[in-house]
């Protein structure tokens, strides 16, 4: 059963062993990731120099379930807009919160601007 629906930043962490990474490794296994945040995590694995080949066999090593973006999920993220606008955050991290909020689940994060964001989700920073 899924425990928390991680963002990017925080799998990113986990995989580049950054600051933080040893509280993400025990919550990957059974995490959700949103399909836009799996994009985001190939796109910066291949900025980094990894083939797209090479980013999804480094991506298949861990035990992540992927939740399609589909229109409800869509729909919540665009509407978190309202509540998240003065934190400047993304469409992948309101993907993350929504998506966190429809399956009534922490959202973790290494990303320090969602400190304080109040949209009814519990915000795990990792650093």
């Amino acid at each position: 059963m899924s425990s928390v629906v991680l963002d990017s930043s925080a799998l990113l962490a986990c995989l580049n062993q950054e600051a933080g990474s040893e509280a993400v490794v025990d919550m990957v296994a059974g995490a959700l990731l949103c399909t836009v945040n799996l994009a985001e995590t190939i796109t910066v694995l291949v900025r980094q120099g990894a083939s797209r080949d090479k980013a999804l066999e480094i991506l298949q090593l861990w035990d992540f379930q992927v939740v399609d973006f589909e229109r409800s999920l869509a729909e919540e993220t665009g509407a978190l807009i309202e509540q998240t606008r003065s934190s400047g955050l993304s469409l992948g991290d309101r993907a993350c919160l929504a998506l966190a909020r429809v399956r009534s689940l922490p959202a973790v994060t290494a990303d320090r601007s969602w400190r304080g964001i109040e949209v009814g989700v519990r915000i795990q920073l990792i650093r």
